[in-house]
């Protein structure tokens, strides 16, 4: 297990946020199902657990910028760090009274992300990684899975939603040729889970389009200290700013993504 401060301060962040999360998902089988009331509610449910990390962040790293998906980025007096915060990645799981959500919380040192942590609050499912000491999950150490074809593999993607309309025709295209070759797909509603899921080796392998720097940059540090690769869609290490991520083992990362490029 990781015992260094950094960690402690990132795990009682996200702790403490959790809690909120776990009590307003228990609220959810309790709103009417419409567009207003469920929408509204996770949206403050979200809003509270982001001011949550945010205050105690804040307070265990006085002058760290943030990069958040409600709040946006804060730029901090300390110009070499960076939280990159999502307070509640699978929100529409979450909307619908499914399991399935994460707080991720990651930090960037100097332009390289440093550590990672997704909690899923429902589960109490802790994932969490720091450059150089490795990934454990629950107090147990990782290892991304060892499979060596795509055929015998689980891989899981992420399906763009209706508001992403235009890029159905491109995820079509790209899901035909993985189901040509992999053994089982799956589309679980949180990136930060996924690739949670390749580190402890659940999954063998993930790629999705669309994706924003703080739904995968916890999960991108998890994934490399379990001993996986992660890159861009292209191969490179623009996932962040790309928005397109590929991620395995070495075999399966590098299968994957030659599908994706033939594709």
């Amino acid at each position: 297990m990781i015992r260094s401060a950094l960690m402690n301060v990132m795990t009682a962040a996200a702790l403490k946020a959790g809690r909120g999360l776990k009590r307003d998902f228990g609220e959810v089988e309790n709103l009417q199902v419409s567009v207003k009331g469920p929408g509204d509610f996770v949206s403050a449910a979200d809003k509270r657990a982001e001011q949550t990390l945010f205050e105690e962040l804040s307070r265990a790293r006085p002058g760290y910028g943030f990069l958040m998906e409600e709040g946006g980025a804060v730029e901090g007096s300390d110009k070499s760090h960076t939280w990159h915060i999502d307070p509640l990645d699978g929100t529409s799981n979450f909307l619908h009274g499914i399991p399935i959500f994460a707080i991720s919380l990651a930090l960037e040192r100097e332009g390289r992300l440093v550590a990672g942590l997704v909690y899923n609050p429902a589960s109490d499912d802790v994932f969490i990684a720091e450059k150089g000491q490795g990934a454990y999950h629950n107090n147990r150490r990782m290892r991304v899975s060892a499979r060596k074809t795509l055929a015998e593999s689980m891989v899981a993607c992420g399906i763009p939603p209706l508001g992403r309309s235009g890029d159905h025709e491109r995820f079509k295209i790209e899901l035909a040729a993985a189901m040509a070759k992999v053994g089982n797909i799956r589309r679980l509603g949180a990136a930060a889970l996924d690739l949670a899921l390749v580190a402890s080796g659940r999954c063998d392998g993930y790629w999705e389009r669309g994706i924003k720097a703080w739904d995968i940059a916890a999960g991108v540090v998890l994934v490399r200290e379990s001993g996986g690769f992660v890159t861009d869609l292209d191969g490179g290490a623009d996932m962040l700013a790309k928005g397109a991520i590929c991620a395995g083992n070495e075999a399966i990362h590098r299968q994957l993504l030659e599908v994706m490029r033939k594709a």
